[in-house]
Order: C-alpha cells, then structure tokens, then sequence
C-alpha cells in the first residue's frame, strides 16, 4: 500500500484491516431496533464532535462486512434475504467519507446463511460460505466463479490468505483445508485446487488465522489444544505443512482465534476472556478476563502487531500488544545466538534495547 494510512473495518463478528484510510464501522444488527452501518474515522475519535457516517440497510439487517482493498466500497451479507450487496463510497476532498449508496446486488447462492464472507487483498474474488459446506468463489460483478465442497461435516470458518492466492475453511472435522485460487496473468479465473491441509487435532477446528505474508497459520480445536504450523512450503510438490509447537488451551467454549503479522503472538479468544501465547517459547504470557460482558466474536491486529481489536458485546476494544515486545525480545535474542552481519547484530540489539525501556516505562514485565 502506498498510503501510510489504513482502513479499519469493525463490526460485531467481523473485523478487516486494508485500503488507505482509517475508519470504524459498526453493524447495528437487529432488524428491529436499527438497520444501519455506522462508519466512523478513527482520527475523530478523540474529540467529543466526532461525528458518524450513517448507512440505511433496505428491509433487513447486515451480519457480516468486508471493505473493498482501494477502501472504495464495502461489501454486507444481509441476513434475512441472505444475500451479497455492494456500497460505493463516496470521499470528500479531504479524504473522508462523505456518503455510500447501494451499486449491486448478488444472486442468492446459499440455502443457510452465511458464515463467512471475505474479499481477496488483490480485489480478485469474493467468498461467501454457509454451514453446509457450500464455499461460493464470486468475481467482483456477482458471478459464481466456482463452488467448492468444504466437506468438513458442518463448516465454522472460512476465509481468504492475506496473499489473496488461498482459500482456507475450518469446521467439524478435525483439520483445515486450503485451497488455491489461481488466475491467468490476464487476471482470468482459472481454477479452485486443493493446496494442502493443517492436519493433527483430535476434534472439530473452532478457528484458524494467517500471518501477514501467509508463511504461517495457527489453529484453535475443541479439543482443547492449539497448533502452529510452517505454511511456507512447495505444496505443488506434495510437500505438507510442518508443525512448528502446539500447546493446551482453556477448551471449555468455542474460541476464535489471531496471530499476530510477525507470527510471534498467537492470541485465543475464549469465552470473554483472550489469552496471549508466545510462538517463540511456546509458553501462556497473559490472559486478560472478561473483555466483556458477553463472548467474544472475533479477533485482529492491526498491520504492524502493535495492537489487538477485539469484537463483542456491541463494542470494540483496542489493546496494546505487550506481549507482543516480550516476544520480540527473545527472539532477537536468538538470532544473536546465531552468527550474523554487523548490521543484522546491530538491529536486532536496538530492537532488543527499544523493547526493554518500552516495557519498563509502562511498569511491565521484560525478560
């Protein structure tokens, strides 16, 4: 992205990070009290004028939200008529917005609703998935480009890799299966074919999450466990992911599930508490309890891992990724076991320096 700035979309079960500008937008939900998408610029947010962009949704109430990657228009699953449509966003000259309207409509493909919809970084396709293990790979103009058996009993999760090149879903089996979406170099669909699975739990995967250049994938089961794999592998060959470190969760409700763009903080959502695991040492860093007054819908960081949005209860919480720097600090520090440039020693000591005082300073615990 060539704007430093981003756009941030939250809703209640669904949160996004891409485009060029900053915003929140949340989904009032309940077709009887307020059918609307507020959308907010986080740049407002500290002063008591800020103000919200309000968007009518006809007749129904939307439950799921995804921003376009050029931050131009959003996309909603609306609940009742379980359908796709589409909102062009219009900008004032300062960049902000200043109204979106109804552009398109998609035909009804799913006989459940959804649970999940996702729009590919590079604005490729689109995909919609119910239940019933019908993942429904859309262009930009609501043309059905493929449908793909999730086979996974009862599907829970399904979304698209940051790269935007797989497709991934997750449900009552005991694995994860990713697909890849290829295309020509024209920008052609070409076709949908089985990339590779994250395989090793016992009992249905809740969720499963990507870091920023799909290197690496973490997954949360209701067998109580977490996984963590290496993603990075040649799957053209038939080579499958390897497991990097696993460990045990609080398995007692479904979780959802992030990890953080550099991969070194995995955080689990369960029930209203979330829990942060260091991928470097493999170990529980903290857990924070009751977020909320309800469960948790969903997870994010923002581009840098710096922060952690956390969704539920009709709000959205923002929290510092501390364990984030603890992370950063070990494994800097086993880099410099190795043996390194001049330069490579002398970042990663900065890093390691930068870290510490900033932990300290707030009063937390530095390794």
């Amino acid at each position: 992205m060539t704007d430093p700035m981003q756009l941030l979309l939250l809703c209640c079960g669904s949160i996004l990070v891409g485009g060029a500008f900053i915003y929140l937008l949340f989904l009032r939900r309940k077709p009887d009290t307020n059918r609307t998408v507020l959308l907010w610029c986080t740049k407002d947010l500290s002063s008591k004028e800020r103000k919200s962009l309000r968007v009518n949704i006809e007749y129904d109430h939307a439950s799921l939200v995804r921003w376009s990657p050029d931050g131009k228009a959003f996309i909603i699953h609306k609940a009742v008529a379980n359908v796709i449509e589409v909102y062009k966003v219009t900008k004032k000259p300062d960049g902000t917005a200043a109204s979106a309207s109804k552009a398109l409509e998609f035909p009804k493909c799913h006989e459940e609703d959804a649970i999940a919809l996702d729009i590919a970084c590079n604005g490729r396709f689109i995909i919609t998935c119910s239940k019933l293990n019908d993942l429904v790979i859309w262009d930009l103009k609501g043309q059905v480009l493929s449908v793909v058996d999730t086979v996974l009993g009862s599907t829970h999760r399904a979304r698209i890799s940051p790269c935007g090149n797989f497709v991934a879903a997750s449900g009552f089996t005991p694995d994860v299966k990713v697909w890849e979406v290829a295309f020509t170099k024209s920008g052609e669909f070409k076709q949908v074919s089985k990339a590779f699975d994250l395989a090793g739990h016992s009992s249905g995967v809740y969720d499963f999450a990507f870091n920023s250049d799909t290197s690496r994938m973490a997954t949360v089961s209701k067998d109580g466990t977490y996984r963590f794999y290496d993603t990075k592998i040649e799957y053209e060959k038939g080579e499958d992911p390897r497991l990097i470190s696993s460990g045990q969760w609080d398995g007692t409700t479904p979780a959802t599930i992030a990890l953080s763009p550099n991969a070194e903080i995995i955080v689990i959502g369960h029930g209203s508490s979330i829990s942060f695991y260091s991928t470097v040492n493999g170990q529980l860093d903290t857990t924070i309890e009751d977020v909320f007054n309800g469960p948790i819908q969903c997870l994010t960081f923002d581009s840098l891992g710096e922060y952690l949005l956390v969704a539920g209860d009709r709000h959205i919480k923002i929290f510092r990724n501390i364990p984030g720097y603890r992370a950063s600090i070990e494994s800097s520090r086993k880099k410099l076991s190795q043996k390194q440039s001049s330069a490579t020693k002398e970042r990663l000591e900065k890093t390691i320096a930068d870290c510490q005082k900033f932990l300290k300073d707030i009063g937390e615990h530095c390794p």
